[in-house]
This record gives C-alpha cells, structure tokens and sequence, in this order.
C-alpha cells in the first residue's frame, strides 16, 4: 500500500531527477540525506533521510509522473526485541 506525496526535486540532466522535500498533508518535509536509489521495471525508488530523523522510501514512476510514499520508519526504532517478549505476562 502506498499514498500518494507532492514532491520537490531537482532537476539536472533530465526533470524529477532526486527529491528534495515532500509533502504530507500541510506538512513539508525537507530531506536532509538520500541513503539509497534503485531502480525497479516501472519506477525509481529513494530512501531518504528526512529532517525530522525520520526514513522514508518515495517512489517516482516516470510513465504517471506520480511520486508515493511506500515506507515510513520512525527514528526511535531500533529493531530490539523487548525483554518482555517470550515471557508469561501473569509472570
């Protein structure tokens, strides 16, 4: 599932080349750092770094010209497994 993202780019050597900030919402968000860009049959995929620490993938189909949001990955989240995880709660 995705939703669907204004996006600001840069444009070089051809238009929406990298994205710059988004919008979700009322809300823009500026991107601080792009970690990774691939490449899939129908789209271009960017990982970024946002500037409220948060990572994000957008991804630009250049046949629609529509960005989408397809992953959001809060800063706090570490990947741990809780201590309390595999123990009996009544314990």
């Amino acid at each position: 599932m995705s939703t669907e993202v204004r996006v600001d780019c840069y444009a070089g050597y051809k238009a929406n080349q990298r994205p710059l900030a988004f919008s979700l919402g009322r809300k823009k968000i500026k991107i601080t750092y792009i970690r990774d860009q691939w490449y899939g049959p129908d789209h271009t995929y960017f990982k970024v770094l946002a500037e409220d620490k948060n990572t994000y993938i957008l991804r630009y189909s250049e046949v629609t010209d529509c960005w989408d949001l397809v992953l959001f990955e809060e800063k706090d989240y570490r990947g741990d497994i809780s201590t309390a995880m595999g123990k009996d709660a009544s314990a």
